[in-house]
């Protein structure tokens, strides 16, 4: 009798053909879900394979005159501080706060009564010296008549000559008083030496001020301004080349509000001596402050504009980093492929950077995206949108 061979059984005793009917859906379901799984795996290890994007804008020539900024703190041609020459009672303030005032204007007073007395006693001083005076010229005029009729001794006529003498000197001295003691009484009267604006009154009617009082208040004429600024040495070998030519350099200032000042200045001093922390000179440029809008000690930028347009090879200024190396850019090869290159710059203006060395016309130079890429990286290149005003290139 044939028997045919009896299906594999399990450890309990089930069938397994049974089993693996059980595990089917299982396992389907699991392989269905790998077959899900894979292809959102691959696309997000793509995603990040995938070149990062950048914005490029090519090196192009421009004519563009040189131009330079500095750091430049304002100085008025004339200022006076007022101070107190004399100690007393200041008295009632002669003027407001910010007003114009005119040359020779009483501005403060101080009491004058302690001076005023001094002058008088003085005064008398100098009365009673006078007096002496004539009665020694006298002495002296008799006493010259005795001794040419053998009347009086020469040592009585020498002796009537040192009191003359001594009168005299005497009056000198009380005149001396006299004028100190009525300078010392001018000095109660605080006026202003020039015409401008006063500032704010320091102190106040009814303390006592003095020659140590400090400042009581200060006088400004604004009319015509200076800028003063530190010019590095290679910058200042164009501005000696064309004041030695003659011609004065243009300034502009630029103001707080980042608005330009609309009168234009002049660079009409340099200094002779050079900063060693700063490797730099200090110059000056004048400018017309008609409409009083600077002020002294405001801080603005001063921008130095040469004098000739020229062209330049220029890119814009955000493209621009610095290491200790000095300045480069990063551009984008035909390829894709990121190159770093080291610049030379020869000034910036308007927000563009003029390049001596370093780049070529037509070179894409990444404008945006420069922290995520590295030399030799492969990058989409995407072409910057122009700024406003500007038509797209």
């Amino acid at each position: 009798m044939t028997h045919w061979p009896r299906a594999p059984r399990n450890e309990i005793g089930t069938p397994l053909r049974r089993g693996l009917r059980h595990w089917a859906p299982v396992a389907l379901a699991g392989f269905l879900a790998l077959a899900v799984a894979l292809p959102a795996g691959a696309q997000t290890k793509a995603a990040d394979n995938a070149p990062p994007v950048v914005l490029v804008q090519p090196a192009e020539l421009r004519s563009l005159a040189p131009q330079s900024e500095y750091i430049g703190r304002i100085a008025v041609f004339d200022k006076v501080e007022l101070r107190a020459r004399v100690k007393g009672t200041l008295g009632k303030r002669e003027f407001a706060d910010g007003a114009k005032v005119t040359e020779g204007q009483l501005l403060f007073t101080i009491d004058p009564a302690p001076y005023r007395i001094t002058v008088n006693q003085k005064r008398a001083l100098r009365d009673g010296a006078q007096a002496a005076l004539i009665n020694a010229d006298a002495q002296l005029k008799r006493a010259a008549d005795l001794l040419k009729t053998n009347n009086v001794s020469q040592v009585a006529y020498d002796q009537r000559l040192s009191e003359q003498l001594q009168a005299k000197a005497t009056l000198d001295d009380a005149e001396a008083q006299l004028e100190d003691a009525e300078l010392q009484l001018s000095y109660t009267r605080i006026t202003a030496p020039i015409a401008g604006l006063v500032g704010r009154a320091a102190v106040s009617p009814g303390n006592i001020v003095g020659p140590d009082s400090g400042v009581l208040a200060t006088i400004v004429n604004e009319r015509q301004i200076r800028v003063l600024f530190s010019v590095s040495q290679a910058e200042l070998l164009n501005v000696r080349r064309d004041l030695r030519a003659g011609e004065h350099l243009p300034v502009r200032l630029r103001l707080a509000d980042g608005k330009l000042y609309p009168e234009k200045g002049k660079v009409d001093f340099i200094d002779v001596t050079v900063d060693p922390n700063t490797d730099g000179q200090m110059a000056r440029a004048v400018f017309d402050n008609a409409d009083e809008l600077l002020t002294d000690g405001q801080t603005v930028r001063v921008i130095v504009e040469g004098n000739e347009p020229a062209k330049a090879l220029v890119v814009p200024q955000p493209a621009m980093a610095i290491d200790q190396t000095g300045p480069y850019v990063y551009v984008v090869d035909g390829k894709g492929v990121v190159e770093q290159r080291r610049i030379t710059v020869d000034f910036v203006r308007d927000g563009m950077i003029a390049v001596a060395s370093g780049l070529k016309e037509g070179d894409r130079v990444i404008v945006r995206g420069q922290q995520r890429v590295r030399a030799g990286m492969a990058v989409e290149a995407q072409a910057a949108p122009a700024p406003a005003g500007q038509p797209k290139r």
